[in-house]
């Protein structure tokens, strides 16, 4: 008896699955053709349908007849702005089906349904999506980046060994193109160590290059912030013991697309510099800066996944006006397989004022396999 319980129990909970599980859209074409799978969503102009045969498909409003979705969605007109205070249930939500260029939204409280002009909406996004954006999240989630290393080895008459590895990870809340940002936090970590010895007579030269950064930029605008960063940057190949710098400022977003991003920042900064022991100096050399730190950072997304990134920051200093220094970085990273990626890249130091015997540049040109964290 208490078997024929259970299997009672198990088909009714399958029926109960089958029931809330929402059935297929339809997007039809103006020529009659007929497309069957999820709508995605829709900005502007067009809108964004998955189809089960054709996979994901993005279409001007003006070639869809129809259209009609059992799933949730939000509809935001064109002049709907969204902020970090705003309330949700200021745009309609619900079921959406498009006839005559017309989305009708039916709530599903039982409320009339709405209709907007396909030409006066600027947004459909799916409900879950968009009351998530006004949601606080955890501290897991938003995260983006990714994590590369390389190495060589070579065992000769001369033995060499050198590693690489790099961390860069962006959090930006909410992360929705359609609402301005609240914040964004970035992390970002690299290294260069590098050895090579030889005998008769026996000598090491040791290559090792640290810098760690953190960032928190609270948005004021669409495209306007202030932030505090903080880096740390260890050199063995200029004398630079450990560069503290600690500071603030705005920055400004010139343009974001879906393509590039070019960031513009300017901040007024503490430095603490510690160099290694030198002729000069046998217990070493500290300096305390007060200066300024000018950053342009560029990304772009180029076909076929591939991602280039490319930064320049030039810090002038007030108090001592030779210590200034500067920092560029380029890299393209090439996807290989699923979340892999092959990077190659550069980056130049230039310290102006370093120990006696030490070259003010210190370049890199780096090759590593890079896995994508989304």
């Amino acid at each position: 008896m208490k078997k024929y319980i259970l299997s009672l129990f198990g088909l009714l909970a399958s029926l109960h699955l089958i029931a809330q599980t929402p059935g297929p859209d339809v997007l039809i074409f103006n020529d009659g053709e007929k497309l069957i799978g999820h709508l995605v969503g829709s900005t502007g102009n067009s809108v964004t349908f998955k189809s089960d045969m054709a996979g994901e498909i993005t279409v001007d409003w003006a070639k869809v007849k129809e259209l009609h979705s059992s799933a949730k969605f939000a509809v935001a007109e064109k002049g709907v702005v969204f902020g970090r205070h705003d309330d949700p249930t200021k745009v309609p939500q619900g079921t959406v089906a498009v006839v005559d260029q017309k989305i009708q939204i039916t709530p599903a409280t039982g409320a009339a349904p709405q209709a907007i002009p396909v030409a006066n909406t600027q947004n459909v996004i799916p409900q879950d999506s968009f009351l998530r954006a006004f949601q606080k999240p955890r501290l897991t989630q938003y995260w983006k980046g990714s994590a590369s290393f390389g190495a060589a080895l070579v065992a000769a008459t001369q033995n060499s060994r050198s590693f690489s590895s790099a961390v860069s990870l962006v959090r930006t809340v909410p992360n929705e193109s359609w609402i301005s940002p609240r914040y964004r936090t970035t992390v970002e970590f690299n290294s260069a160590y590098g050895q090579v010895t030889q005998p008769n007579p026996r000598t090491t030269v040791k290559t090792d290059i640290i810098h760690a950064g953190v960032e928190q930029d609270e948005y004021l605008s669409r495209s306007v912030f202030a932030f505090g960063a903080a880096a740390w940057d260890h050199s063995l190949s200029q004398g630079l013991d450990l560069q503290q710098t600690y500071g603030g400022g705005l920055g400004w977003t010139v343009f974001k697309t879906p393509l590039h991003e070019l960031d513009l920042k300017g901040e007024i900064a503490y430095v603490s510099q510690k160099f290694a022991p030198s002729a000069d100096f046998p217990d070493g050399q500290n300096k305390h800066l007060i200066g300024s730190v000018f950053t342009e950072t560029y990304n772009r997304l180029f076909p076929h996944g591939m991602i280039f990134h490319e930064q320049l920051s030039i810090t002038p200093v007030f108090n001592d006006a030779s210590a200034y220094s500067a920092i560029g970085a380029v890299d393209l990273s090439i996807p290989v397989y699923k979340r892999l990626a092959f990077t190659i890249g550069a980056v130049d130091s230039y310290l102006n004022s370093p120990p006696p015997n030490f070259k003010r540049n210190s370049f890199q040109f780096l090759t590593n396999i890079t896995y994508t964290i989304n």
